[in-house]
């Protein structure tokens, strides 16, 4: 039915009716030039890499990424970014899923308790936990902004995620992609979203985007492309009998190297301590460098994808209204302290790269930004206008980036919990630093403090030995050790285990340490 016949049968309601339909066109227009006017986001995330990788964090390093460092010209380098942890040994699966939910790392789905399992495991042995809403899922990345107008899209690997939140996105090509071609390796994700816009572009597409580009790499196995394999001095080695060969082209020994750990992790048979193709349990220099190699070949690749994608978007004339935010789901280690994987609390595993560039962001900027990975709902909801769920527990770091905060908050707590229990905390405020063990039923429990302003890489009493700083070429100076016992720092030690108990308690942290108050 027309208007005109509306008129002619009600001539007085169908007036009030027509004005009424009239607004609601105009304000339904007004939302739809609204929507099409915010702007467009592209989340990019690697699969295991430690900021130090990266010339943005360690001009040292011999990773070329010239488009990642281009963006950080462009936008702003946040310093301290972090993941909270995790409970699981896939520390990936607890982070993706506060990445998908600004949830806090014991506010997740989690394990669900198991009453025999409690009773036997004694109340301070939790086995479980269960502080997630069921609808959760509704309130996620890709459902928050589908309710927002924003058409959503996501290529990543499968698995260790949080697949109740992927489902969501409206268009989804996943896979694990970790091989050395154009269709086995990081090539592909970029297909995927190259193709979405191309799509977009021929259907006349306005809606502003979200987008989701995750990558496989470099998350072993890192079997890159021959040529970045070659650039790197590396081979992607896979006979557990041999050594790889060694060669003077591959990337040089961290400078916080060790041969080993000083003492056991907690996590028996740990497959990314032990199990990892390429590598084992070997923490030789030649196995390392080699590793190296490979991890840079696969992080250089990603870095010719993304460019690949901003190019499009630049022809396309969408980069200018585009926030581009880059950042890992966690760190690695790869030979720093004689570890290999992401199960430690040490600053190049448990911080992450974060880069973003976008209107209002200032070009080549810096801040320390103290931010978890699940601020980032908040802060891309706060840059679009876009409500934030009401299950949102992070806070947005949108002020950092427009340069009105340096920080967001003032302490930072890290959990390993995916070994034997409890396992690892760690508390950061200022430079001081506290990581406590307790694992292997009570047959390792070490504290570590380190002052990080003037022990950055976290060196232990083992990086003083000759053979390691002729290894790594670094001599650290007499102050960079663990502080723990020394008694200068003892007040400093006991204001800081004071913090990480009460940051325990404030995020609902179901154990306690051996010598911290019990759970009642």
């Amino acid at each position: 039915m027309t208007y005109a016949s509306l008129s002619t049968v009600r001539p007085r309601i169908d007036q009030s009716a027509i004005r009424i339909c009239f607004l609601f066109v105009i304000f339904a227009s007004s939302a739809m030039l609204q929507a099409a006017d915010r702007p467009n986001i592209l989340f990019i995330i690697a699969d295991d890499q430690s900021p130090f990788d990266l010339k943005s964090y360690n001009p040292d390093s011999a990773l070329e990424t010239p488009v990642l460092d281009r963006l950080a010209a462009e936008g702003m380098t946040i310093d301290g970014a972090y993941h909270m942890g995790s409970w699981s040994g896939a520390v990936c699966t607890p982070s993706r899923h506060m990445v998908m939910s600004g949830r806090t790392l014991w506010h997740l789905p989690g394990p669900k308790p198991n009453k025999k399992q409690q009773a036997k495991a004694g109340n301070n042995k939790p086995v479980g936990f269960d502080h997630a809403p069921a609808d959760l899922a509704e309130h996620t990345m890709a459902a928050v902004f589908n309710r927002a107008g924003y058409a959503t899209m996501r290529t990543c690997k499968r698995g260790n995620s949080y697949e109740a939140a992927n489902r969501q996105f409206t268009r989804r090509h996943d896979a694990t992609k970790r091989g050395g071609t154009a269709e086995s390796g990081s090539a592909w994700h970029a297909e995927q979203v190259l193709d979405y816009l191309n799509d977009r572009e021929s259907e006349k597409q306005t809606d502003p985007f979200l987008i989701y580009f995750g990558f496989s790499h470099p998350h072993d196995t890192r079997d890159g492309t021959p040529e970045l394999l070659s650039k790197y001095g590396a081979v992607n080695h896979a006979d557990p009998e041999t050594l790889p060969p060694a060669n003077e082209d591959a990337p040089q020994l961290p400078v916080n190297y060790l041969p080993e750990h000083p003492f056991h992790h907690g996590h028996p048979n740990l497959r990314d301590e032990v199990s990892v193709s390429g590598v084992w349990k070997r923490r030789d220099p030649t196995t390392i460098r080699n590793e190296i190699g490979r991890e840079f070949a696969c992080s250089e690749n990603i870095d010719i994808q993304i460019g690949r994608v901003l190019e499009k978007l630049d022809a396309m004339g969408e980069l200018d209204n585009t926030y581009i935010v880059y950042t890992a789901d966690h760190g690695m280690a790869i030979g720093r302290h004689g570890l290999q994987g992401k199960q430690n609390l040490y600053q190049h595993t448990w911080r992450v790269p974060l880069i973003v560039k976008g209107p209002g962001i200032k070009a080549a900027s810096r801040a320390e930004g103290n931010v978890y990975l699940l601020d980032v709902l908040a802060t891309l909801c706060d840059l679009t206008g876009v409500q934030p769920p009401k299950t949102n527990e992070g806070t947005s770091f949108a002020p950092i980036l427009k340069g009105e905060k340096e920080t967001i908050r003032n302490v930072l707590y890290g959990v390993y919990c995916g070994g034997t229990k409890p396992g690892m905390r760690c508390v950061k405020q200022g430079d001081w630093k506290l990581i406590k063990y307790d694992v292997l039923d009570g047959k390792v429990r070490e504290t570590q403090l380190f002052n990080l302003a003037a022990n950055p890489h976290e060196f232990l009493t083992q990086h003083h030995t000759a053979s390691v700083s002729q290894l790594t070429g670094t001599a650290p100076t007499e102050d960079q050790v663990n502080l723990a016992d020394d008694p200068r720092f003892a007040e400093k030690r006991k204001e800081m285990e004071a913090l990480l108990l009460s940051q325990q308690q404030q995020f609902d942290d179901p154990y306690r340490l051996w010598d911290q108050p019990q759970i009642d």
